[in-house]
């Protein structure tokens, strides 16, 4: 296939820029993303109880309702509750106080914790996947990025089309470093592409789904959006309270009542995950009880009931969902791996990695390309290019990582005091500040470097610090058959010794490569302007 030069040239642009633009972003939400396919392990890696903890029954989950409803009034208006099972040990109850911030309870803090117990670490990686950590503006902001990167795709397969099949497998290793990386970054966007479509498509979607409704607002709402969000989220219809007192149904009721109409509508396997009980007491109350079904795009379904006698009022279950609830469910599930196994979750986690290297790749190539390879003296722009994708890039592997050992280490009697959520985030930010403002200070390749051996070193402790305090090392997981636990200290360990050969990889390049460059261990002056050509 051939395409005009104008033609090429014209995307080769908008994909350098684009892809220039959203990288840094995309790079922290595919390395965090990477990590938070394994978020129910996350929580199970961060509990002190390690390889003993103990699964709760249905009667703990019902004294512990009992009591939350009881201690807290205000939850009786809505309250939400884990079951407890293999996916959540240690069941919990969370509500809104009286200021609107959220409580949360556990059978060992009836009283009310400030934070979801077991969560502080999943939420941090979650939260840099799909808002990079900042609230509210950051979950627009990736939408945004998330066109962008779709952008960025689809000049990319123009600008490859031509010589796609020839240049596929191409992978020349050798002095000359671009094209190394070149055709490195061409390889793994050409074969992962199909994916990354996908995470595109339906990352803007979670992201600006609320947008997108505000702006449709006036065409198919009629100005009731508020009014018609509730129906198009939930689905629990809203029901005015009746007014009038009726005894509450029980956990064991409220489970075998959801399976059973989960079997009556075809879904063979349903298994109760979450429940949101509204008006407790009243004639009316209501219970929307979520489950995972197995097997199915989009595994999660819903039934609702009414929380007094059992009898069904709506249902969302896979294969039966309105077009609303059905597109957001398959996005969610595409989106993070939810409709597979193990396997799959590995292959999220491969294509996490791997796209977090194209944009980091695609950095490197901006710069290389861009060398000024008969002087010393190199572009002020490519110079803070390098050490932002240092600073940005690998800074942020060694704070998550930094995250991961505070989890453990703020678990400790010594720092009871500092609340756990805070704890870790401080530890995070602070840290991934301290890489940018070292690769702002050093030269690019030394602080890439020395920030790759930081990242080799914090990633080893991740096992080492998990095992300290929980006694939950990770040859005790394997042995006890805990392979979540296991899996995430093993995998620690290998993305360890991956820092630590791209740090001797890095080394090489200093000792061996061009000293012009950027890249160089003593670059010489940036050009402050722009010398008189010589007569």
């Amino acid at each position: 296939m051939k395409i005009s030069s104008n033609t090429l040239r014209t995307f080769t642009t908008l994909h350098t820029w684009v892809g220039l633009v959203a990288g840094f972003a995309l790079f922290v939400a595919f390395y965090a993303g990477a990590i938070t396919i394994f978020h129910h392990d996350l929580q199970a890696w961060q509990s002190p109880h390690g390889v003993n903890a103990k699964a709760q029954t249905l009667d703990d989950a019902q004294r512990l309702l009992d009591e939350t409803l009881e201690r807290h009034p205000e939850s009786r208006k809505h309250v939400g509750m884990v079951f407890p099972g293999e996916e959540y040990p240690i069941t919990a109850t969370y509500w809104q106080d009286a200021k609107g911030a959220w409580r949360y309870a556990t059978t060992e803090h009836p009283e009310g914790l400030n934070e979801m117990p077991g969560g502080a670490l999943s939420e941090l990686v979650n939260a840099l996947h799909y808002s990079l950590g900042i609230p509210v503006a950051g979950t627009y902001l990736m939408g945004i990025v998330s066109l962008l990167y779709g952008l960025a795709l689809i000049s990319g397969v123009i600008i490859h089309l031509p010589k796609l099949v020839e240049d596929l497998f191409a992978l020349r290793p050798g002095r000359n470093l671009k094209r190394m990386w070149q055709d490195a970054h061409n390889v793994i966007g050409v074969l992962s592409l199909p994916m990354h479509i996908m995470f595109a498509v339906t990352g803007a979607m979670l992201c600006l789904a609320m947008i997108a409704m505000f702006a449709l607002n006036p065409l198919i709402y009629r100005g009731q959006l508020m009014s018609a969000l509730g129906p198009a989220m939930d689905t629990a219809p809203v029901v005015a309270p009746a007014n009038r007192e009726q005894a509450l149904g029980s956990l064991a009721m409220w489970r075998e009542r959801s399976i059973a109409i989960a079997n009556e509508q075809g879904v063979a396997s349903f298994e109760p995950a979450y429940l949101k009980l509204s008006n407790v007491g009243d004639a009316n109350a209501t219970i929307e009880i979520t489950g995972a079904s197995p097997g199915s795009l989009g595994p999660l379904g819903a039934v609702a009931m009414n929380a007094n006698t059992g009898a069904k009022l709506a249902t969302q279950l896979p294969g039966q969902r309105d077009a609303n609830h059905a597109t957001l469910s398959s996005a969610y599930a595409l989106h993070f791996g939810e409709y597979g196994n193990h396997w799959v979750q590995w292959l999220y986690f491969l294509l996490g990695l791997g796209g977090a290297f194209l944009f980091y790749s695609g950095n490197l190539l901006w710069i290389e390309s861009r060398r000024k390879r008969r002087q010393a003296e190199q572009g002020r722009a490519q110079l803070w290019m390098a050490r932002a994708t240092v600073g940005v890039c690998i800074g942020v592997c060694v704070a998550i990582s930094v995250a991961f050992i505070a989890t453990q280490l703020l678990q400790a009697p010594a720092f009871a005091a500092v609340e756990l959520g805070f704890g870790v985030n401080f530890a995070c930010f602070v840290a991934w500040g301290l890489c940018a403002l070292w690769a702002a200070l050093r030269p690019p390749i030394r602080a890439a470097q020395e920030l790759l051996w930081a990242a080799a070193v914090t990633t080893a402790l991740i096992p080492v610090a998990h095992g300290a305090v929980t006694g939950a090392w990770w040859w005790a997981s394997a042995a006890a058959g805990q392979w979540a636990l296991f899996a995430i200290d093993a995998g620690a360990i290998a993305m360890a010794v991956g820092f630590a050969w791209l740090a001797r990889v890095t080394a090489r390049r200093m000792r061996e490569g061009e000293a012009n460059s950027v890249w160089s261990a003593s670059p010489a002056p940036v050009a402050s302007r722009v010398q008189a050509p010589q007569a």
